[in-house]
């Protein structure tokens, strides 16, 4: 693995798989030159994978790392939010008052509900 990285902030530019010689890095040093970057600011080096991880994770930005940290909640207030709307619709479309739509939303899942094949 090699990678280019900005030396003042230690942010990754860009990585590539394999490579071997000084000819492999000054590819990645070219790129770099040819994105704006002047050669004096940045680092061109081999690294191992676990040295990548460590460069990933500090190159995130505050936004990305509470993303991910929000991910599995968020995705399992969207699991609760799915279930939660069945039982929601199921006891307003018993309502004497229940919307049209709710109604037949809710007759159509039961429909659907039906045609379920169960071991």
């Amino acid at each position: 693995m090699r990678v280019c990285i900005e030396k003042i902030t230690g942010r990754l530019i860009e990585s590539q798989s394999g490579g071997e010689t000084q000819a492999h890095l000054d590819t990645l040093l070219r790129n770099a030159v040819n994105a704006g970057y002047k050669p004096e600011d940045v680092e061109v080096k081999f690294i191992t994978d676990a040295e990548f991880a460590e460069i990933t994770e500090s190159s995130k930005t505050p936004e990305q790392k509470t993303a991910e940290l929000n991910a599995p909640i968020k995705a399992r207030l969207a699991e609760l939010d799915l279930k939660s709307i069945r039982s929601i619709r199921e006891r307003l479309a018993i309502q004497p008052d229940a919307p049209k739509f709710l109604i037949e939303h809710e007759a159509a899942a039961r429909d659907e509900r039906a045609k379920l094949i169960n071991p």
